[in-house]
């Protein structure tokens, strides 16, 4: 747990080194809901997904960042457990730190919605996006192919109808069916498939930030220390 806790405080250290970024993250959802406040269903289901995007950006930086110090670690001593455990809990906590003012601006700003069910869209959100965007930066080691994927994948979680089946391949489609059952007040149903769909990316996408840490950190025999 120690050797997890540092790497999530080393993480974060790093993330919070670029302020600029930051701030264009923290802004950025902001933009997606002004655009559509007239529209209340439209404007929180759009601020998920600018949180979504936020987050699984900054998941990529962070997993792009650490490719260099990873090995390193690894041989301090580090497993690659608590590699990618302590990258997911700072993201966890960055997402947590995101979330809870948009949280906040629609609980004030929207009215007769299901403010739980808006507070679980983006528990969801914040706990797919980061492992996200950790599989992203696994899979694209540039920052830019990574940036170009995450912007394909929000455009199309925007244009795609929710009802066509080809869009419950998206990472964030939970958004839109928990989003209904919260702003037009839907049967369970949609609640119920939402949750399921949410929790089912989380453990696939866990399963792969695992599957490729222990790969790309794997204990080569052929090298030692030499004291």
């Amino acid at each position: 747990m120690t050797k997890t806790m540092t790497v999530a405080e080393m993480a974060l250290r790093e993330v919070s080194r670029r302020r600029g970024v930051l701030a264009i993250l923290l802004v950025f959802p902001l933009a997606f809901y002004l655009s559509r406040r007239d529209l209340t269903g439209q404007s929180i289901r759009f601020v998920c997904l600018g949180v979504g995007w936020a987050m699984s950006t900054a998941a990529l930086f962070a997993g792009s960042a650490a490719r260099s110090l990873e090995p390193r670690l690894r041989l301090s001593g580090y497993r690659g457990h608590h590699l990618y455990l302590g990258r997911l809990l700072a993201l966890w906590t960055l997402g947590l730190a995101l979330a809870l003012p948009y949280f906040v601006l629609i609980r004030v700003d929207a009215q007769h919605v299901r403010y739980g069910a808006i507070a679980l869209i983006m528990l969801l959100t914040v706990a797919v996006a980061a492992p996200f965007g950790l599989a992203l930066s696994s899979a694209l080691p540039r920052e830019l192919e990574g940036m170009l994927v995450l912007l394909t994948v929000v455009g199309l979680q925007m244009m795609m109808d929710p009802a066509d089946s080809a869009s419950r391949v998206l990472p964030f489609w939970f958004s839109r069916e928990i989003g209904t059952y919260a702003v037009d007040h839907a049967d369970s149903g949609y609640l119920h498939r939402g949750l399921l769909h949410g929790l089912l990316f989380l453990v696939v996408l866990l399963t792969v930030v695992a599957a490729s840490s222990a790969v790309r950190l794997r204990r080569r025999p052929h090298l030692r220390f030499v004291r």
